[in-house]
């Protein structure tokens, strides 16, 4: 296990929908998620998705204590979510200010639905389910994207409310 250096935005993998995974007892996909976590921690990240570390899989962990980025949210349980799918609740969306390992140092306002179930696999391969609102509905929502291919500047609709972290600082 490694922290593994963050793809950047404009690197072309990033934009690519990414493969399933179909074998959840290989090395290759432990040492997978093992690399995403020391990566994530490194990075002070709360989520990551395995097409930022170069690897086109359908894999995304999130999760957090607290931390230093979002101190006024909640924890959220770490997680591992092999081949994801989320259902929206409702059609109730909310902007919110994201940032992204991808981008660092940017943040944009970002509509993200409310209420959301999303389900998977865990790291043994086993299906769950979680209904979940507010902040951990959005990470959830940006982890996913980008095993779609989506980064999260494809989704602000003002790009008046995008831009450097310590340029915004007074707005988000």
């Amino acid at each position: 296990m490694s922290v593994v250096a963050v793809k950047k935005m404009g690197t072309q993998s990033l934009l690519e929908p990414s493969l399933p995974i179909e074998n959840f007892s290989s090395e290759a996909l432990y040492r997978l998620i093992d690399d995403l976590k020391e990566t994530m921690k490194a990075e002070q990240g709360v989520g990551i998705a395995a097409p930022q570390i170069g690897y086109n899989q359908r894999v995304v962990i999130f999760g957090f204590e607290q931390c230093d980025r979002y101190p006024s949210e909640a924890a959220i349980p770490f997680t591992v979510l092999i081949n994801p799918t989320i259902k929206p609740l409702s059609e109730e969306m909310e902007d919110g200010w994201e940032g992204c390992l991808s981008l660092p140092g940017l943040r944009g306002l970002v509509p993200r639905y409310t209420n959301i179930e999303y389900s998977g696999f865990d790291a043994q391969g086993k299906l769950f389910s979680r209904t979940v609102d507010g902040f951990h509905a959005r990470v959830v929502q940006h982890e996913v994207d980008h095993i779609e291919g989506i980064l999260y500047p494809q989704r602000i609709k003002d790009l008046r409310f995008f831009g450097f972290l310590d340029a915004l600082a007074e707005r988000c």
